[in-house]
């Protein structure tokens, strides 16, 4: 039987463009550090349109007239001159207006940078509903308050400063001269994030939507931080890259592995050769393990993780005579180390009978929070005999997360505590108190006592669930230190390989 199904054609368009230079990438994060006043650039002239806005359809309206551009000219300023002062680095923090109004922007801001405000609206026109409210084009920025009347003077007769940043946990709104609303900041992002809670609820683990939504609660959690044992700026390689000799390392990938171009670069930039080495190589006799120094399985999906994360990349290993036979003679080697990252960490948990003093590597199993979790996670390295962390015992700071089966499982109830006796861990998710914790999102799978890295007996082999490869340079990372330069503190990982392997 014939049959036709109709359905409307979608329309898709998507649009690119340069970032010359992604250190200059303005955020909504206030800085508490410095002076500052927080400027609106009211793009909308004090029109204050009300048609379609937030507001009105919370109280079931459509409104008449939008929001709207009437002057192209004045746009295309406002464009030229914050990109300006973002280069000459004016600017602090910027947010657009849109869902919400300036109310929306502010609390946002204030959310982001875990302060206060002081608002007046006092020079804005028209009510404190619609002031507050309107969705007409716009921006709030946070410049120096020394810099905020050169600044405000730019924009002509657009910009009015509007509120300065806090220590309190409070937003407070005035109007001339009198308080037209206050409220703590942690009550406003619990109302914010209440919508989101709900649907997680449904969706995913409750438990871990829960602990998410209480953390809000929590108004001394200092955020991502970093707390360093080493000097990220030594590079401990040199002497050895200063050789010209580059070590051979075999980058492993199979169908569906995406994070081999990241971890080629980290290791080229510690002063080893990387290779592109696909498992196909290796079961069919084009490559050898034994013409390497080092072996890293790389992270994304092999197989579309539809045989367990790792497993099905695992098993073509397992039960292929000449792959088996090629990791094992491998491993058997006194001068040879692996390492494996997200999925490569499960891949080779799964090879564990084939790695000296790896029996007490657990599986790797779905996370806890029941969902694909993507974020920077805050870790503390812990002292152990794998050559990748050597000197970076103690330190703590914030690594990138990408998956959706890294509980470490174990075969005995007590493994982690003996793990953690022998030294045998090497890392673990830590909350902003700077305690190991199974909560969630400080850790994003809920593993035992944060455990998300292990390592071999003599230290040569080792595994992590993080991605140190997509970090490696501090203009990869949405977070660094004010301090930072070029390298980020996880460098050291793959310098610590070339310093080993000299």
């Amino acid at each position: 039987q014939n049959k036709s199904v109709t359905s409307p054609i979608s329309l898709v368009v998507t649009a690119f463009a340069a970032t010359p230079d992604a250190r200059k990438t303005l955020t909504p994060q206030l800085q508490t550090n410095v002076a500052s006043k927080l400027i609106l650039i009211d793009l909308g002239a004090g029109k204050n349109r009300m048609g379609g806005s937030s507001l009105a359809q919370v109280y079931g309206e459509i409104g008449n007239v939008a929001p709207d551009v009437d002057d192209a000219h004045q746009l295309k300023h406002f464009f030229n001159t914050i990109q300006q002062l973002n280069k000459s680095g004016k600017i602090l923090a910027y947010h657009d207006r849109s869902d919400g109004g300036l109310f929306t922007t502010l609390v946002e801001m204030a959310f982001a940078g875990h302060c206060g405000l002081n608002v007046d609206v006092s020079s804005l026109q028209g009510s404190v509903v619609d002031a507050l409210y309107n969705e007409e084009l716009g921006a709030v920025i946070q410049v120096r308050a020394e810099d905020a009347p050169a600044i405000v003077a730019q924009f002509n007769g657009l910009a009015h400063v509007v509120a300065e940043v806090t220590t309190a946990n409070q937003i407070e709104i005035k109007q001339n001269g009198q308080v037209v609303f206050a409220d703590t900041r942690v009550n406003l992002h619990r109302m914010w994030s209440e919508t989101t809670y709900q649907m997680q609820k449904l969706r995913d683990n409750p438990v871990s939507a829960q602990q998410e939504y209480d953390r809000l609660l929590n108004d001394a959690d200092r955020g991502l931080f970093a707390e360093l044992t080493y000097n990220p700026s030594e590079n401990i390689a040199a002497p050895y890259i200063a050789t010209g000799a580059r070590p051979k390392m075999a980058i492993l990938r199979e169908q569906g592995v995406n994070g081999h171009v990241e971890m080629a670069a980290s290791f080229d930039r510690a002063g080893f050769a990387a290779y592109d080495v696909h498992m196909s190589d290796i079961i069919a006799g084009r490559v050898s393990l034994k013409d390497f120094a080092g072996v890293v399985a790389c992270g994304g999906f092999s197989y579309g993780d539809v045989l367990g994360a790792g497993e099905g990349w695992a098993k073509s290993i397992l039960f292929n005579a000449r792959a088996r036979d090629e990791f094992s003679a491998f491993f058997d080697r006194q001068d040879s180390f692996a390492l494996g990252v997200c999925n490569g960490c499960q891949m080779m948990s799964n090879l564990r009978e084939l790695i000296p003093g790896a029996a007490h590597w657990p599986h790797f199993v779905k996370n806890k929070s029941e969902q694909f979790e993507a974020r920077l996670s805050m870790v503390e390295v812990l002292a152990s005999p794998s050559i990748f962390f050597n000197g970076m015992a103690g330190s703590k700071m914030p690594i990138a997360v990408a998956h959706g089966e890294g509980f470490a499982e174990f075969s005995q109830t007590n493994a982690v505590n003996e793990l953690l006796a022998q030294k045998l861990v090497t890392m673990r998710f830590i909350d902003h108190a700077s305690t190991a914790t199974e909560m969630y999102p400080f850790n994003p799978n809920g593993s035992p006592q944060g455990v998300t890295g292990l390592t071999s007996t003599d230290g040569r082999f080792s595994i992590m669930m993080p991605h140190p490869e997509r970090v490696i340079r501090n203009v990869q990372n949405t977070w660094q230190r004010s301090d930072d330069t070029e390298d980020s503190a996880w460098i050291r990982m793959f310098r610590n390989a070339r310093k080993y392997i000299a």
